[in-house]
C-alpha cells in the first residue's frame, strides 16, 4: 500500500503553520476542482488526494499522529525491521500500541467517517491509518444505520465522528462510509449541513447513536455566510460602462444578470434564491450575493489608447 507523503501533496514544509496550509490548500483547490477540470479524471483524482492531505495536515490532532507514527506504519506494512532505518530516530510499534493509538482513534470520535471529495472517498492509506486497526479491509459488513441498545437495554454513549465535506456536497446532499467497530455504516448527509452541523443516527449492532460532526471546506469561489453565498463577478470595463449581459456561476447552474451603465467596481448584486438550501426546508434556499470586479484593459494599441486620450478630454 503506498503511503501518502500530506506535506508533499500540498506543497509545504513539515513546519508549515496553518495559515501556509489554508493557502496552500486553496490554491491548489481552485486549480484542480472538478469543476474547473470536467471530465478530467486526473484533476478529480489530485482534488481528492489534496482534500485528503488537508484533511489531515489542518487537524492538529490527526497531524500529530500522523508526523509520528505515519512513516513508520509504512516500514510496519512492508516487514521493516525493528530498529527502523538506521539513524532515522523511528521505530515499528507493536500490534497493540498500533491498536491503541488508530483503533481508538477510528472507533470513538476519530477521522474513520471522514471521506474524500465526490463518491471515490479518502485512500486506503487513509483509512487504515485512521479508521481502525482493520482499516478498509475489515471483515465487517456494510449497513444502513438502525436502532441500537447496549446490554440490559441501556442505550450506549453517542459515538461522534468528524466528517468532511466540499460545498458542493452540501448543497446536493452526500454519504459517507464510517467504520463502526466491526461494521461498516452508510451515513447520509443531508442538503443544507454547515459547519458545526451535527447529523445523528441511530446505533448498529449494539452500538449507541452515531453523530457527525460536520465541516464543510473552504470553496474556491463561493464564500459561504449562512445559507447565503457570495461570489466575485468579473466584467469588462465596456460592459461596467455601457451596460450589458454577464453570466453568473452557481452551485447548480449559470444564470444572466443584467448590469446596468455606469456600474462601479465592488457593486454587489442581490439574486435571490440562489444560495444554500436551508437544512430543513431544502425547497428554500438563500440568496447568492454577486460582487462586480471589473476587468480593466491590458497591452492598449496605439489607436485604443488615442481613444481613451480623447474620451478623457472629453470628460474634461
Amino acid at each position: 500500500m503506498e503511503y501518502k507523503d500530506y506535506y508533499k501533496i500540498l506543497g509545504v514544509a513539515r513546519t508549515a503553520t496553518e495559515k501556509e496550509l489554508k493557502q496552500a490548500f486553496r490554491k491548489l483547490a481552485q486549480q484542480y476542482h472538478p469543476d474547473k477540470n470536467p471530465g478530467d479524471n486526473a484533476a478529480e483524482a489530485k482534488f481528492k488526494e489534496i482534500n485528503e492531505a488537508y484533511t489531515v495536515l489542518s487537524d492538529a490532532e490527526k497531524r500529530s499522529q500522523y508526523d509520528r507514527f505515519g512513516s513508520q506504519w509504512e516500514q510496519q506494512g512492508r516487514g521493516g525491521p525493528t530498529g527502523g532505518p538506521a539513524g532515522g530516530g523511528y521505530r515499528n510499534i507493536s500490534p497493540e500500541e498500533f491498536e491503541q493509538i488508530f483503533g481508538r482513534m477510528g472507533g470513538r470520535g476519530g477521522a474513520g467517517g471522514y471521506g474524500g471529495a465526490g463518491q471515490g472517498g479518502f485512500s486506503d492509506f487513509f483509512e487504515t491509518l485512521f479508521g481502525g486497526r482493520n482499516g478498509p479491509s475489515s471483515g465487517g459488513t456494510r449497513q444502513r444505520a438502525g436502532y441500537g441498545f447496549g446490554p440490559e437495554g441501556v442505550e450506549p454513549e453517542p459515538i461522534e465522528v468528524a466528517v468532511q465535506i466540499t460545498l458542493e456536497e452540501a448543497f446536493n446532499g452526500t454519504s459517507r462510509v464510517l467504520q463502526v467497530e466491526r461494521n461498516r455504516v452508510e451515513a447520509n448527509i443531508p442538503r443544507g449541513v454547515k459547519t458545526g452541523s451535527k447529523v445523528r443516527m441511530k446505533g448498529v449492532a449494539g452500538s449507541g447513536d452515531i453523530v457527525l460532526r460536520v465541516e464543510v471546506l473552504p470553496h474556491p469561489r463561493f464564500e459561504r455566510d449562512g445559507d447565503n453565498l457570495t461570489v466575485k463577478l468579473p466584467v469588462d470595463l465596456y460592459t461596467a460602462v455601457l451596460g450589458g449581459e454577464v453570466e453568473v456561476p452557481t452551485l447548480d447552474r449559470a444564470v444572466i444578470l443584467n448590469i446596468p451603465g455606469g456600474t462601479g467596481n465592488g457593486k454587489a448584486f442581490r439574486l435571490r434564491g440562489l444560495g444554500m438550501p436551508h437544512l430543513r426546508t431544502p425547497e428554500e434556499r438563500g440568496d447568492l450575493r454577486a460582487v462586480v470586479e471589473i476587468l480593466l484593459p491590458g497591452d492598449l494599441s496605439a489607436k485604443e489608447r488615442t481613444l481613451f486620450e480623447e474620451l478623457r478630454a472629453l470628460r474634461k
